[in-house]
């Protein structure tokens, strides 16, 4: 049988078995376990264990449960609720400061937490009830809470960058570098957005109000003083000092990104403890149960994840596929857009960790070849999959606004994400003609890299 064919199988197969409803990582395992059995040697399936195994075997994949821990520990407290408290009491003068002082703690928060399920339930818990108190339209207060939260994808620590670094065998420092340009283009665009929305809301509740309507409370006044501003400090500077640390730790070659995942999963225990009172068993119970069910999870998804693509390798078809992509002779640009229009449509189905690992062997032999920068793609690719976490019709974080405010229709929600769709679709036309925004920062610090 040809490749073609075989790679044809595969690839409906694996849809076949997604779209039955079958969790992301048994559908991945199921299909390559059944192609091993049907196409391989039968003394390939004995090794089924040890391949997940020695996969799974990273000391940069070790870092992910400690990260994920980290960011346990702070969202299961009241550190974001603090943080956005703070900003607010900070920018409540500045028109739409409100939506600004959100889009600034979601980016703040997922530079600490990297998650964005966590940013979005940490932040959008408090963010959401205090925007529409103060007359922000529902879908606007809840596009600003999930484009804010997909930051947690992108700004360093990002899981999700760690699992890019192991696929395409780059460098987890200079990609963790590599994000901080980029995140900062995007919160500046969300708030951007956010005035500019919040100017178009005033002006029609002003309008309305001069025909004779009710007044919004979007007209209303709010004043804190300045024992005020200062006395929502003292909770946040201690994470502030966290985040520091441990970029510090990591950038300043004082630890492994492993260890850098340790100091700080330890560092944001001790915060909790003494700041919020969370050290008794029954206070870290859900923590450490939050912990072991994302990362069992998404350590069986990465598992079963690299068996697929181990699989699709054996059998030729990812390297038949990159073969075929290069032989097309597109040019660069072309060739970057195709990839990124199927990441797009992915995205519509898939979490980005299994976007990754499962595209990762197609496109990036072609990319390379193309004279791209690997790491400035998986900067536009991360952006790329953030879009996929707000826009329908399974954006993960869209389900998270929905938990968290179940009272906004599911219709309103989803039109509120959209602008920032747009607007990360044009940070990524910005990075293409401007890869410095990414690229700057790692050659600076870390040199420019070899070729």
């Amino acid at each position: 049988m040809s490749t073609l064919a075989v790679g044809l199988m595969y690839g409906g197969a694996t849809f076949a078995a997604m779209f039955s409803g079958m969790p992301i990582a048994f559908a991945l395992g199921a299909v390559a376990v059944v192609f091993m059995f049907v196409f391989m040697p039968g003394a390939s399936l004995d090794t089924v264990s040890q391949n997940v195994y020695e996969e799974l075997a990273s000391i940069t994949l070790l870092s992910i449960p400690l990260f994920i821990l980290k960011g346990a520990a702070i969202g299961k407290s009241r550190a974001g609720q603090d943080l956005y408290s703070a900003i607010h009491a900070w920018l409540y003068r500045v028109p739409g400061g409100l939506g600004i002082a959100n889009v600034f703690a979601c980016a703040m928060f997922a530079a600490m937490a990297g998650s964005s399920p966590a940013t979005c339930s940490a932040i959008g818990s408090a963010g959401i009830p205090e925007m529409r108190k103060r007359g922000y339209p529902g879908g606007f207060a809840a596009g600003i809470i999930a484009a804010g939260g997909t930051l947690g994808i992108l700004l360093p620590p990002s899981i999700t960058m760690i699992l890019y670094a192991v696929a395409a065998e780059q460098s987890l420092g200079r990609l963790f570098l590599a994000g901080i340009g980029p995140g900062l283009l995007l919160v500046v665009l969300f708030a951007g957005y956010a005035v500019l929305r919040y100017r178009q809301e005033t002006t029609r509740a002003r309008a309305a109000f001069a025909g004779g309507g009710a007044r919004s409370e979007l007209l209303s006044e709010e004043t804190f003083t300045f024992r005020q501003r200062v006395s929502a400090l003292p909770r946040v500077l201690p994470f502030v000092i966290l985040l520091t640390g441990v970029m510090a730790a990591l950038y300043g070659g004082f630890a492994t990104p492993s260890e850098t995942a340790g100091l700080g999963a330890v560092m944001a225990i001790a915060l909790i403890a003494v700041i919020y009172g969370v050290w008794k068993p029954r206070d870290l119970e859900p923590i450490l149960t939050a912990t072991l069910r994302e990362s069992t999870m998404l350590m069986l998804i990465i598992g079963m994840s690299l068996l697929y693509s181990y699989v699709m390798s054996y059998l030729q078809i990812s390297q038949a596929a990159a073969q075929f992509i290069v032989s097309l002779h597109l040019s660069p640009w072309l060739l970057l857009a195709a990839i990124l229009l199927l990441v797009v449509v992915l995205g519509f189905f898939l979490p980005p960790v299994s976007i990754i690992l499962m595209t990762a062997p197609i496109i990036l032999p072609p990319l390379r070849a193309a004279g791209f920068d690997l790491v400035w793609f998986g900067i536009v690719m991360t952006i790329v999959m953030e879009m996929g976490l707000i826009h329908p019709p399974v954006g993960l974080n869209i389900f998270v606004i929905r938990n968290i405010a179940p009272d906004i229709p599911l219709k309103d929600v989803m039109w509120g994400t959209l602008p920032f769709v747009g607007l990360m679709a044009a940070a990524v036309v910005v990075l293409c003609f401007l890869p410095g925004i990414a690229t700057g920062v790692p050659n600076v610090l870390m040199g420019a890299p070899t070729r």
